[in-house]
């Protein structure tokens, strides 16, 4: 799995039927020790309804197939939850309602 930030949305009128009413996002990898963007966005089916600026976790491959929302669907990434916060060794790293 990996966590990244929400940086904008991708809209198609043309696109794989089974791709129709899923709504794509761009997702930028975030390093967890830094929080900062590491590596290029991606673009990812959102399974949770997640917008731009969120800290969201994503899973990819097979997995990203999984959901209700992606099952059968041409998906290599998908949003899966979206992060109220994360700690790492005992030190909150990441809250989503304030600040570490």
């Amino acid at each position: 799995m990996m966590i990244g930030v929400v940086k904008g949305s991708v809209v198609s009128t043309n696109k794989s039927e089974t791709l129709t009413g899923l709504k794509l996002l761009v997702v930028a990898p975030l390093d967890l020790d830094t929080m900062q963007q590491k590596g290029s966005p991606l673009v990812a089916i959102d399974a949770v309804g997640a917008g731009e600026g969120e800290v969201v976790m994503c899973c990819s491959g097979s997995s990203s197939r999984q959901t209700a929302f992606t099952d059968g669907k041409p998906s290599d990434l998908a949003i899966i939850a979206i992060i109220d916060s994360i700690d790492l060794g005992g030190e909150r790293v990441f809250e989503k309602y304030g600040s570490k």
